[in-house]
């Protein structure tokens, strides 16, 4: 995959890269990257030497039929590792483990500590539960990354990418060992995905917000759906866009 999408990548985008000698040669390690785009799981492992493993959710695994098999295929190619959401503890405690699992083999694990794509380009807080979990109980160093432009190529919701440069900087490995074994405090669980979120806000420029990307785009959406219902209320009554009557 890396010299097929990997390769058709750098060559169309031409994607720049800071801290490159910041990534291990060998051994395991956690890259936190902030999530501006669809493609940042594809642009990342496709400018560094070593696999990423991301995790996905189950379902891009298990979807019969051709397209299903291919869509499995395709995601297994790029690195991306199932995840089972059916548990009590859904997504979450699947995706910690998992991670685990990838450290433990001393490989390099890739995740968004925002939890999703931020709906408006800016930087939002970190959850405490994934990152800070598998940096603890595994001693893993994590590798702060910023992810640059990405939200220009590929918006939410548009299918073909616009042709520009993106960019990555990835900042030097953040040593968590003092907290090792106490992934079970959320005090100290918090506290270390803050200094994380703290160094990728460094790298990326972004102004940072400190609500999680989930609120945030509930109330965007909430807003968007008071206008349309504003609007409707407006048109009803004759009322035109300026307020006066029809």
């Amino acid at each position: 995959m890396k010299f097929s999408i990997g390769g058709s990548l750098k060559l169309a985008f031409r994607p720049w890269v800071e801290g490159l000698e910041n990534i291990p040669a060998e051994g395991p390690a956690i890259l936190a990257s902030n999530h501006l785009s669809f493609s940042d799981s594809f642009f990342l492992p496709a400018v560094l030497d070593r696999k990423v493993t991301f995790i996905a959710k189950a379902e891009y695994f298990t979807s019969p039929g051709v397209k299903g098999k291919l869509t499995a295929a395709f995601f297994k190619g790029v690195g991306q590792l199932p995840v089972d959401r059916s548990g009590a503890r859904g997504a979450g405690e699947a995706a910690i483990q998992s991670g685990i699992k990838v450290i433990e083999a001393g490989e390099l694990f890739g995740i968004y500590p925002e939890g999703t794509r931020s709906p408006d380009g800016r930087l939002y807080r970190g959850k405490p539960g994934g990152l800070a979990r598998v940096a603890l109980a595994t001693g893993a160093p994590v590798i702060p990354v910023a992810m640059i432009d990405t939200e220009k190529i590929q918006p939410p919701g548009k299918v073909v990418p616009k042709l520009m440069r993106p960019g990555i900087r990835i900042g030097k490995p953040l040593d968590f060992s003092r907290y090792h074994g106490m992934d079970n405090d959320r005090f100290i669980l918090r506290s270390v995905t803050d200094e994380v979120m703290y160094e990728i806000m460094k790298l990326s420029g972004q102004e940072y917000v400190d609500i999680y990307a989930t609120a945030a785009k509930r109330q965007i959406a909430d807003a968007e759906k008071a206008a349309k219902a504003d609007k409707g209320e407006k048109a009803d009554k004759g009322e035109k866009a300026d307020g006066t009557s029809e």
